[in-house]
């Protein structure tokens, strides 16, 4: 069943988009919430209608989303956590805990659109992650992991120091 989606919907589109959907979804799920209309040349004329004012919409999303990268970019995260004397965290840093540290900073990011590399950091060290923001836009955030000492403060690792002395040995 083809419809136009009246707002956007998450996994399916943007809103003005016409979508070949399931019937069953359609009539159960979009219709009765209002999240889409049926297509047809009354509802086609109607959104034709309102194209000036969608994109307008999609264009001021496309500029919060890049100065939201800007400001991202510019953030640094520092995360202290419980680790072993070798760098190892008791636990890991996962895209929730990075989402927590970028609500103080004032950064309101879905956890699910942030991508850290192997899905979680379990050692002490500085690490890039990505969020994902409008369309295909990305920013890469920079996290710093820091070891805390049994008291609560935050304490140099010694297995980093010691794998740079090995690395430059090597060299």
């Amino acid at each position: 069943m083809k419809v136009i989606l009246n707002v956007d919907v998450k996994s399916l589109g943007e809103e003005g988009d016409v979508k070949n959907v399931a019937t069953g979804y359609a009539r159960n799920f979009l219709l009765p919430r209002n999240l889409a209309v049926p297509y047809n040349e009354a509802t086609v004329m109607i959104f034709e209608a309102r194209k000036a004012e969608i994109e307008a919409r999609k264009e001021q999303k496309r500029k919060d989303s890049a100065s939201l990268k800007e400001k991202l970019e510019a953030a640094a995260i520092e995360l202290v956590m419980p680790a072993a004397a070798n760098g190892k965290l008791f636990g890991a840093v996962t895209a929730n805990v990075v989402a927590d540290a970028l609500a103080k900073l004032g950064f309101e990011i879905e956890r699910k659109k942030i991508d850290i590399p192997g899905s979680s950091i379990k050692a002490v060290g500085n690490y890039k992650a990505t969020v994902k923001l409008y369309e295909a836009q990305t920013a890469e955030i920079h996290i710093a992991v820091k070891a805390q000492s049994a008291d609560g403060k935050p304490v140099e690792a010694e297995a980093p120091k010691a794998e740079a002395a090995a690395e430059e040995k090597a060299e």
